[in-house]
């Protein structure tokens, strides 16, 4: 019989490892992986950036929101787009059957990772710095977090075993 709690949901920056840790984790917690930027991709035929510089950053959010809200699986580790959390809606359907983990990292960790963020199709205003978007993100990614978990200077590896340790205590 399936736990009521059946997947495994990433939040974070961008460049927190959502992605590459998602792949790892489901593979080690024996789970299938979905990555909801790829879901968004396939669902508008364009790219992240693409519909932010078409449509404006409020599209790719209520894309993401559609996506998320529509996407009906359980046994999955699911790596969301950095944005999700400004969807309530769409947070609280995640929050039914999933624990949330945030994979929390420094901005200069992002910096570093991402590089020119302006090529990323990042969800903001088009006026917000990326210092800016950090800080008010990471109020939403502790505000939904079931557990949190450093990722910066931890492999890949590291920072799925400490996912386990932490969802089995």
């Amino acid at each position: 019989m399936q736990s009521p709690l059946s997947n495994i949901v990433l939040i974070g920056m961008p460049g927190s490892g959502k992605s590459t840790v998602g792949v790892v984790l489901a593979k080690a917690a024996a789970l299938a992986f979905v990555d909801t930027d790829l879901l968004i991709q396939s669902h508008s035929g364009e790219s992240l950036q693409n519909i932010v510089d078409g449509y404006g950053y409020e599209a790719l959010r209520r894309v993401e929101e559609q996506v998320l809200c529509d996407l009906d699986v359980t046994g999955h580790v699911i790596a969301t787009g950095g944005s999700a959390v400004y969807s309530e809606r769409a947070m609280q359907q995640l929050k039914s059957n999933s624990v949330i983990v945030f994979l929390d990292i420094s901005l200069a960790t992002v910096r570093h990772r991402i590089g020119d963020f302006s090529l990323r199709g990042i969800s903001k205003h088009p006026d917000q710095t990326l210092d800016d978007l950090f800080a008010e993100r990471r109020v939403l990614y502790t505000r939904y977090a079931d557990l949190i978990v450093l990722g910066a200077n931890k492999t890949q590896d590291q920072v799925c075993e400490e996912i386990l340790r932490g969802l089995a205590s």
